[in-house]
């Protein structure tokens, strides 16, 4: 039976650890992280088409590209080149609840559901290795979302370890009225004469197995936090409220803006969602938890 139609729901992720290393020849700076992807998600709904298309509702979205510099864009037609054929089309539909330029990899996350997608879409057939070397010329970050889960990763972190990891960990993300600019926090790191701990974080990764809150806690770590900081001071405030207000801990996200803290439960989250939601800048403070993984639905035309 044909796929007609077929829906993923994208989570989105946070760095436990993002150790920075000085920029390669090539561009790009030598990364030791752990990521973990939370459930925060983006539909990515995905049907037949003429053509390649886009839509985005919702006011989130308003501000994004549609066309060719969209990376969900540029995920299925770099598919349809390499594994299709030209009469294949896609009408996409993504529906953002993760915020635009927060730190945590809602674009890269939207072009990796829509390899996954458009995999079932066009009944490609394509295996994880194939899919993740389409995802690496997509973005760094985008091999991390085909899996989710939690996962360690080197080079530009698309060398992947999938980590052991039981139970949940609870967490609060502050999301920021104002984005930063990936390329400009890393610009600013370099200036800054930074140069971060790319060894393996093995402490941390033993942390993750059992899984010890309060040990993870005393772990967490961004070496491009200074830089985001010194970008936009008033984060330091954001992160003061939620360790005040009992955080186990709190650090930016990636290249932020948004700031993550881990809470020992539910209740805990109430109180630090709280205190953090009033801070001056602050769009939202969501409870979630993590890991969380991608998950696809598929219609054919039986159905």
């Amino acid at each position: 039976m044909r796929v007609t139609n077929c829906t993923v729901r994208m989570p989105a992720k946070i760095n436990l650890c993002l150790g920075v290393g000085p920029r390669r020849r090539d561009g790009f700076h030598e990364l030791a992280t752990v990521f973990q992807a939370v459930d925060l998600y983006d539909k990515i709904s995905v049907r037949q088409a003429a053509d390649i298309t886009l839509t985005m509702p919702g006011s989130e979205s308003e501000n994004l590209p549609l066309g060719d510099k969209n990376l969900a864009v540029k995920a299925a037609k770099l598919l349809r080149l390499r594994h299709g054929s030209p009469d294949m089309g896609v009408h996409i539909e993504i529906t953002k609840k993760i915020p635009v330029a927060g730190g945590m990899a809602g674009g890269s996350g939207n072009a990796a559901g829509v390899l996954l997608a458009c995999n079932k879409l066009w009944g490609l057939d394509l295996s994880d290795e194939q899919l993740h070397a389409l995802a690496l010329e997509l973005g760094s970050d985008v091999p991390f979302m085909l899996s989710g889960g939690t996962a360690l990763g080197f080079g530009r972190g698309e060398e992947l370890t999938q980590l052991p990891h039981s139970g949940k960990l609870n967490w609060v993300l502050a999301t920021n009225r104002q984005g930063l600019s990936t390329p400009r926090v890393f610009e600013t790191f370099d200036a800054m004469g930074a140069n971060g701990d790319v060894s393996s974080p093995d402490d941390l990764v033993q942390a993750l197995k059992r899984p010890d809150a309060d040990a993870v806690a005393g772990l967490l770590r961004n070496d491009l936090q200074p830089a985001a900081l010194s970008m936009r001071p008033d984060l330091k405030n954001i992160l003061k409220a939620g360790i005040e207000a009992g955080a186990l801990s709190g650090l930016v996200s990636g290249s932020g803006p948004t700031c993550v803290f881990l809470v020992k439960d539910r209740r805990a989250a109430r109180k630090v969602g709280a205190a953090v939601g009033s801070c001056m800048g602050v769009a939202s403070a969501l409870a979630v938890s993590g890991p969380a993984v991608p998950s696809v639905r598929i219609n054919t035309d039986g159905e």
